[in-house]
């Protein structure tokens, strides 16, 4: 008799599916009331529960609703999605998910998240065509001459870069397109592919976990408490740098393992299938690290700093970095003289093996259209609120972690979290006496923590992408899980105190 073997990813993110659908029936429909800014009306408008109010765009209305928000904030474009208004939750009729809305919501989710779906689709492509073109090949032969003796340094390397982007402007859903170019990397020092996912993903959820000056994140939520963003700060810059110490030494020292005894790798018992989905040339027969090669390589890397440019500066999104990488795959196709027909074909090719993610990545925002459309995201934050009235601020400032990691699970944005929830918490600071900041860097800390392990975040698509099972990853990182979660809540606690 076989053993059962753990779920796919895409049934894993069913079954969540389903257990969401569920909740609908069992949690109380309601809503919180939201104010948005209209730009070209220089207006509020207010979603009540039965009608639509337009409201001057005053700092008195902002005043009238106890939102702490400075209006130079909405009309600066800081904040930009509508935001929930304090003491205005109400319960509305149910509207349970049922097995059509179950069977449609894949679809939906699909259909919202296009965006990204067509984002990491276009990067199959670009890696199917530098892979052809024999640059991959030469560049890794030359970089594993390079670092012989001394491999770790591409932990060290990789692990922080992300991390730096992580922190900076929240270097996340862009990490998919690393994976396959990094995971034969890796191999060739030979390290597992656990341990590129581990660089790759560790080094994103640390930097982000612990963001600093990200947009997304640490801005939107400051702006949304009322507070100025570099307020905790000094916290965050804390657990950046501790943290990121724990997540290479724990890095580190099971990539050493592997290296010393490949058996002790989790994924052992994977090793060649793995292998043959990302062939590795033996250095004796490699491909030589020619100028059209280099130019090939420069190309490439230009891609990523024009994106990151572009994110960070430019206010792009996936539009413009989609564009980005669809351009570069044209320039590097012409570059290596690879014939019309045999690039179109080429770049199908590597769009299809990333299809799998894109599907889960669709599907997992599926589970955030059932909890909208059954009208429960709003109950969870409000029900999350009332746990904390009357408690030590000590105790208060820990349990805030906890629910941000578990709201997390229901609703993995960042800025969505930001915007929805931090004019509901941030004012529980002032009743128990600590500033608003520690609950901003409760929700970063919670949020980046729970990504770790988040079915409803981007591990099971980065997973997907080297077919690693969600239980071996948990079984790989609940380990430093535990160590961070300790780490952050004695951060934390110190905090409140001083």
């Amino acid at each position: 008799m076989k053993a059962i073997q753990f779920p796919t990813a895409l049934t894993v993110l069913l079954l969540i599916a389903a257990v969401v659908a569920l909740l609908t029936y069992i949690i109380p429909a309601g809503k919180y009331d939201r104010l948005s800014y209209n730009k070209d009306s220089d207006t509020f408008t207010q979603v009540k529960k039965t009608e639509t109010v337009e409201l001057a765009a005053t700092q008195e209305t902002l005043e009238h609703f106890d939102i702490k928000i400075p209006i130079e904030k909405f009309k600066n474009g800081d904040i930009w999605k509508p935001i929930s208004i304090p003491n205005t939750y109400h319960t509305l009729d149910a509207q349970p998910q049922g097995v059509m809305a179950f069977i449609q919501s894949p679809i939906k989710g699909i259909m919202e998240a296009i965006d990204v779906i067509l984002f990491v689709l276009i990067i199959g492509g670009f890696i199917g065509i530098m892979n052809f073109s024999g640059a991959f090949e030469a560049g890794i032969s030359a970089l594993a001459q390079t670092l012989k003796g001394r491999e770790y340094i591409l932990i060290i390397v990789i692990t922080s870069l992300i991390a730096i982007g992580g922190t900076t402007f929240g270097l996340a859903e862009e990490t998919i397109a690393f994976y396959p170019i990094l995971i034969p990397v890796f191999l060739a020092a030979k390290y597992d592919a656990m341990v590129a996912l581990a660089s790759i993903y560790i080094g994103s959820c640390i930097g982000t976990l612990a963001s600093t000056v990200n947009p997304f994140c640490t801005i939107i939520a400051s702006d949304a408490a009322g507070i100025n963003w570099t307020t905790g700060l000094t916290t965050r810059l804390v657990v950046l740098g501790l943290g990121l110490i724990i997540c290479l030494i724990y890095i580190i020292r099971y990539a050493q393992q592997v290296k010393t005894d490949p058996t002790k790798s989790i994924i052992y018992d994977q090793k060649t299938e793995i292998e043959n989905q990302f062939p590795i040339t033996s250095l004796d027969n490699a491909l030589r690290l020619t100028l059209k090669y280099k130019i090939i390589l420069v190309l490439f890397l230009m891609c990523f700093v024009v994106m990151i440019y572009g994110v960070s500066q430019l206010d792009w999104w996936f539009l413009e970095m989609t564009t980005v990488f669809l351009v570069g795959a044209v320039i590097i196709g012409i570059i290596a003289r690879i014939k019309e027909a045999v690039f179109v074909d080429t770049f199908i090719k590597g769009a299809n093996d990333l299809l799998g993610v894109a599907f889960i990545i669709g599907i997992a925002r599926g589970v955030t259209v059932l909890m909208e459309d059954g009208l429960i995201s709003d109950s969870l934050l409000f029900y999350a609120s009332s746990l904390t009235e009357g408690m030590n601020k000590g105790i208060f400032i820990n349990a805030m972690l906890y629910i941000y990691s578990a709201l997390s699970f229901f609703i993995p944005s960042s800025s969505g979290m930001a915007v929805l929830t931090m004019p509901i918490m941030a004012p529980l600071a002032d009743g128990v006496g600590i500033g608003r900041d520690l609950v901003v860097n409760a929700y970063q800390f919670g949020m980046g923590l729970f990504a770790f392990i988040n079915p409803t975040g981007l591990i099971l698509a980065s997973l997907a992408i080297v077919k690693i099972g969600f239980n071996k990853w948990l079984r790989f990182v609940m380990p430093l899980f535990g160590m961070l979660l300790i780490f952050i809540m004695i951060v934390l606690t110190i905090s409140v105190y001083i």
